[in-house]
């Protein structure tokens, strides 16, 4: 996310870890319930357009959520990474037209529609590593999701923005800059945890809503 803050990277590394301790089967059934949790979501049940992506490896799986939006009739768009770290997007046309790019990524084969695109979307999943109570998420330091965040704010567009994580990756606090974002909502399996649009931009604390659905959230 942008040039780090001291704590930010020893924390993604433990964090990267313990995804790495999932078996396939738990990763599995977790993305199953992730999926069932978003569509429920309001923001997502209205939205004529989402920027969502793919995940790969034991990343809170997106997959099945993708088809499901996509069978509802959303038009879903998916990040294409550029030379410089920003991103482009393209529609989702289906897992069959999905192809492995660099850094182990998959990207949508079809028209590339400009960075500019994002801001036709009413809800964005963003990627992340971790949120805090106060609704800070941590990315994986490259950047691209600032320039994302960046676009959308000086367009004063204000998509609902939601992260899928594991139930452990709901956390205390990650260090968060100034620049930062905070999010509307984290999906977990064991539940769905809302922010107030208040948060962390009076005083750097932030006010949480209570949760959809009691969750067991770790942190």
């Amino acid at each position: 996310m942008g040039d780090d803050m001291p704590g930010k990277d020893a924390l993604r590394s433990e964090l990267l870890a313990a995804r790495g301790l999932l078996s396939e089967e738990d990763a599995r059934g977790a993305a199953a319930v992730l999926a069932g949790r978003a569509l429920d979501l309001p923001e997502l049940a209205r939205a004529r357009t989402v920027a969502a992506y793919v995940s790969v490896g034991r990343e809170p799986g997106t997959r099945a959520l993708l088809d499901a939006l996509r069978a509802r009739g959303v038009r879903v768009l998916l990040p294409v990474l550029m030379a410089d770290n920003d991103l482009d997007w393209a529609p989702y046309e289906g897992a069959g037209h999905l192809v492995r790019a660099g850094r182990g990524l998959l990207e949508p084969d079809g028209v590339r529609l400009g960075p500019g695109a994002v801001l036709d979307a009413e809800a964005v999943l963003l990627p992340g590593l971790a949120v805090d109570r106060r609704g800070m998420r941590l990315g994986r330091g490259g950047g691209s999701y600032d320039r994302v965040l960046g676009r959308l704010a000086a367009a004063g567009a204000e998509p609902a923005l939601t992260v899928l994580l594991y139930d452990h990756e709901v956390v205390a606090r990650v260090p968060a800059e100034p620049h930062d974002r905070p999010v509307r909502a984290v999906v977990t399996p064991g539940g769905v945890l809302r922010f107030g649009a208040r948060t962390v931009r009076a005083r750097g604390e932030g006010t949480r809503d209570a949760p959809d659905e009691r969750g067991h959230h770790g942190g």
